[in-house]
This record gives C-alpha cells, sequence and structure tokens, in this order.
C-alpha cells in the first residue's frame, strides 16, 4: 500500500501528464452512467446522493468523472421535474495517492459547477484506503464509479513466492505466453480473492437498487496468456532482463518481482458477480483501444508513448524493488521503447477495456 500509486505531482513523469489513455476511457462509460443515474432517480428517489469514485488517482482525471455525474444529475433532475438532490462525492485511493494535488483542483469544480449549474450543495472527500477493504456504512452509496483500477489485484498473489528457494516466474513480471500453470492459477486466485471480497463489500456499502459502473483493462480471450493480456509486460521483462545481462541489475532482482495486476475475460468477471450474488449485470461492453498521441508530439513513436503511460503509474514498484535511482528508471525505458518499436513495426497491438453496468438486487 506505501508504493501502489502513481507518479505524484505534475512533472514530466507524473500521472497527471501522462493519463490522456485513461481520460479516453473515462468517456466509454458515459452512457452507462447516464443510465445508471436515470435509474436511480427513478426508482430510489434519493433527496441526497452519495457517490464515490473507487480508485480516482490525481491529476485532472480524477474530477472529470465527478463533473460529468454532477452534470447528469441536473440534466436527469430537470428532465423529472425534480429538485436537484445534495451530492456528496468521496474520492479514493489508497493513503499513498497523491490526494494533495486533488484538493488544490477542487475550487476550481466548485466555481465550475457553481457557474454552470447553480448547484452549490456539491461537497467532495477524500477517502484513503483499499476497496478490498471496508470503507463506507451499510446502505449509503447510491452510485459507485471505479475507472482503470480493477486490474490492479490487493497484492501479488503469495502463491508466487519461493517454497523451496526457487522462483516460479522467472524473467517474467507477469504472466507471459510462456508461463506455467502454476503461474497462472496464481493469478487467476488471487483475482478470485479479491475480486468476491469487492462485490461482497460493496453490497453492504450500496442501498438496494443503487449502481456500479466499472471499467477497467481485460482482454477478450479466454486464455490469460494471450497476447493482448500481457504484451506490454513481456516487453518490459525483456528490458529489465537485458539491463540484467549487462549487468546493471541483479537478474534474482526480476525472478522475485511480480506485477500485483490481472487482466479478467468478460467470462471471470461474471462468474465472481454472480457468484456473489448480490448484484446483476445491466449491462457489459467492451472496447478496442487505440493509444491517443499527444497533440503537441505528434511525431511521438508508439514505444514512447507506451512507456510514458507505464511509466507514471508503474515506476514507483520498479523503483522500491530494483532500488533504482532515476537514471536507471530512464534507462529501462529507453530499452522498452526500442524494443516495443522493433515489435510494433512487425504486428500492431491494442489495449482492451471493459465496461461493466450492474444493479444491486433486493435482499
Amino acid at each position: 500500500m506505501q508504493i501502489s500509486h502513481m507518479n505524484k505531482g505534475d512533472g514530466d513523469t507524473s500521472y497527471a501528464k501522462n493519463s490522456l489513455f485513461q481520460n479516453k476511457i473515462l468517456s466509454l462509460s458515459s452512457s452507462m452512467v447516464e443510465c445508471a443515474i436515470d435509474k436511480i432517480m427513478s426508482e430510489v428517489h434519493p433527496k441526497s446522493m452519495e457517490v464515490a469514485d473507487l480508485g480516482c488517482s490525481s491529476g485532472p482525471n480524477s474530477l472529470t468523472k465527478v463533473y460529468e455525474i454532477i452534470h447528469i444529475v441536473d440534466v436527469v433532475s430537470r428532465r423529472m421535474g425534480l429538485p436537484i438532490p445534495e451530492l456528496r462525492v468521496s474520492l479514493n485511493d489508497l493513503p499513498c495517492n497523491d490526494f494533495n494535488l486533488v484538493f488544490e483542483m477542487l475550487p476550481e469544480l466548485y466555481n465550475k459547477v457553481n457557474n454552470d449549474y447553480g448547484i452549490e450543495s456539491c461537497y467532495v472527500c477524500g477517502v484513503p484506503g483499499s476497496f478490498y477493504g471496508r470503507l463506507f456504512p451499510n446502505n449509503s452509496l447510491h452510485f459507485v464509479h471505479s475507472s482503470m483500477s480493477l486490474h490492479w489485484l490487493s497484492q501479488v498473489p503469495l502463491d508466487l513466492e519461493p517454497s523451496v528457494g526457487s522462483h516460479i516466474n522467472k524473467e517474467n513480471i507477469y504472466i507471459s505466453k510462456c508461463s506455467s500453470e502454476n503461474v497462472v492459477k496464481a493469478y487467476q486466485r488471487q483475482y478470485q480473492d479479491d475480486m468476491s471480497l469487492f462485490f461482497k463489500l460493496r453490497a453492504k456499502e450500496i442501498v438496494v437498487g443503487g449502481r456500479m459502473v466499472l471499467s477497467f483493462l481485460g482482454r477478450r480471450s479466454p486464455e490469460p496468456r494471450a497476447t493482448e493480456a500481457c504484451y506490454n509486460c513481456e516487453i518490459l521483462s525483456l528490458a529489465l532482463m537485458s539491463m540484467a545481462l549487462d549487468g546493471l541489475i541483479e537478474k534474482e532482482k526480476i525472478d522475485s518481482f511480480n506485477l500485483p495486476s490481472y487482466l479478467p475475460s468478460q467470462e471471470e468477471v461474471e462468474h465472481e458477480i454472480e457468484k456473489q450474488g448480490s448484484f446483476k449485470v445491466e449491462r457489459v461492453e467492451g472496447f478496442e483501444m487505440e493509444h491517443i498521441k499527444d497533440p503537441n508530439n505528434l511525431n511521438e513513436t508508439t514505444g514512447s508513448l507506451i512507456a510514458k503511460i507505464l511509466r507514471s503509474v508503474m515506476e514507483p514498484m520498479f523503483m522500491s524493488h530494483f532500488q533504482f535511482k532515476l537514471e536507471m528508471s530512464d534507462e529501462l525505458f529507453v530499452r522498452f521503447v526500442k524494443l516495443y518499436d522493433h515489435r510494433i513495426s512487425q504486428a500492431e497491438f491494442l489495449s482492451f477495456v471493459w465496461v461493466f453496468s450492474l444493479s444491486k438486487k433486493m435482499d
């Protein structure tokens, strides 16, 4: 929990400066969010609406969805001829998240909401903690949103730890096309445990008739070793191994490092929802995502673009585990860019995103 955070601040390698891809994904869920809020307003009739954004991170994206939700509540309320309910929006992420950067942007959000909609009764607060733990009182939330967070696990799968002095996922930092069945099963067990807990806890916190809209990286293939699920991590592993071969890092450090992440299939997600039993799947959509170039740097290679995104998200984990200084992190991602751009000239690769809309069933 101390190292699972994006790069802080607003420097060149920060998440705030390198999250155009995540911003695009936010827009994918807009129609589902509008439908969910419409149902909440018409069926639950809240006079005060409690909203939570799980995994809000920092930077400009943190408040983008908050503003959109406020806009939708205003539109739906006017259409139904109802007074606009008071809104309380809880921004959640791990305690080490850069909440200061988020809070600095709040006055601008309040002014914009007041000027655009005349809404003054909107309250935004931070709620630090893991969404794999309890965060809110029973039956308190009407709407939960989460974007680009639920493919992160609560921890590295324990089964990957060496039991007899030998790591089972050598030379890889995630599942790869050559991973053993034991590696795949370790990740699947951790994902199943985490998602089971996630839905169990949200079932306690969300009112009957409440809704969730969840978007996250995933895969279409039933095979966890499919290229679409592990391409970027395989290239990162190769970049790290090239540094080990050049004596810049120890190979054992690579063998002992595994990302706490898992990209699920639709069937895996639906299985956990059905098994827990408190939520109904209202709608599912999958999107193949192109990576968005910075309009100020249109000549940037795809490898360089992906490297910036991955660095802004993963660098704290690499810095902690490998004890990198800044120049070593620079070297890792320079090597990643060269490997990626060489491979991308041979085969195009796109990320895949799932968006789920769920409703809380009657008890």
